[in-house]
């Protein structure tokens, strides 16, 4: 959001000069770790991004997931969680 064009006027006289700024792409700085859970439990997956607040999708398998009453997602600064409630065999 700062890349634009700036200028410095002294009334007569102006300079100007463009800023282009290349964003740094986000990345893991902690990732997903395996998960065993007992039937009807809950567990949560959380990673760690290099960015505050980067756009998160959560997916199982291709199926992308959304929040519902089995399925919490939050993204606090640069921490994505997903908690799943009542854990099924089929949740695997």
């Amino acid at each position: 959001e700062d890349t634009g064009e700036y200028s410095c006027d002294i009334g007569d006289q102006e300079t100007k000069a463009s800023l282009n700024v290349k964003a740094l792409p986000v990345l893991f700085k902690k990732e997903l770790k395996d998960k065993e859970v007992e039937e009807g439990a809950m567990v949560k997956f959380q990673c760690e991004l290099t960015k505050d607040n980067a756009t998160v999708e959560w997916r199982k398998g291709t199926m992308d997931l959304f929040p519902c009453s089995k399925y919490e997602i939050k993204l606090s600064g640069r921490i994505a969680e997903l908690v799943i409630h009542n854990v099924e065999p089929e949740d695997a």
